[in-house]
């Protein structure tokens, strides 16, 4: 099912607790579906999260937008939460997307001497349909790569600002 693979990691001038904190809220962690950009044709995607707010095992999230004019949606459901080492999500039912078909994404945090080291990683499998899947083949591992680095960046981002605005 997941065929395809990136991982990419950072180290964060902040305790795993806290680092774990920031990327266990989606809104923050994920905002880059929210924003309009290159990769996402101009377009943006919301997020719909249930009570569980997504930090909880069995929680779901739920994006959907349109992107080119298409209609896309999926449903995501975290299957691993154990703060502050890691957390693991991933899409239930049938994704409408366009590069990538369903997939799981983890998130581990390691505490080290300056802080902690963020890797974040997703598994995927390329769409189902016959125009889809040859628009996975060609662009799927960029945009798994751009969405793994978003989310890593603005990680960073935020402690590196923080700590600027600390000093």
């Amino acid at each position: 099912m997941f065929d395809h693979h990136y991982e990419d990691s950072a180290d964060i001038a902040a305790t795993d607790s806290t680092v774990f904190a920031f990327v266990d809220n989606h809104a923050q962690f994920s905002s880059h579906m929210g924003e309009s950009s290159w990769m996402m044709g101009g377009s943006q995607m919301s997020t719909r999260i249930d009570e569980g707010k997504g930090q909880a095992v069995g929680s779901h999230i739920v994006m959907s937008g349109r992107v080119l004019g298409l209609h896309l949606e999926l449903d995501e459901v975290v299957t691993v939460h154990r703060p502050p080492t890691e957390k693991v999500w991933e899409t239930v039912g049938k994704p409408r997307l366009l590069v990538i078909g369903q997939y799981r994404m983890r998130v581990t945090v390691q505490p080290t001497t300056n802080g902690s080291h963020l890797t974040v990683a997703i598994d995927y499998g390329l769409p189902d349909g016959v125009f889809t899947y040859w628009l996975g083949r060609l662009f799927g591992a960029m945009y798994a790569k751009w969405c793994v680095k978003q989310m890593l960046d603005g990680v960073v981002t935020h402690f590196t600002q923080q700590r600027q605005w600390a000093a």
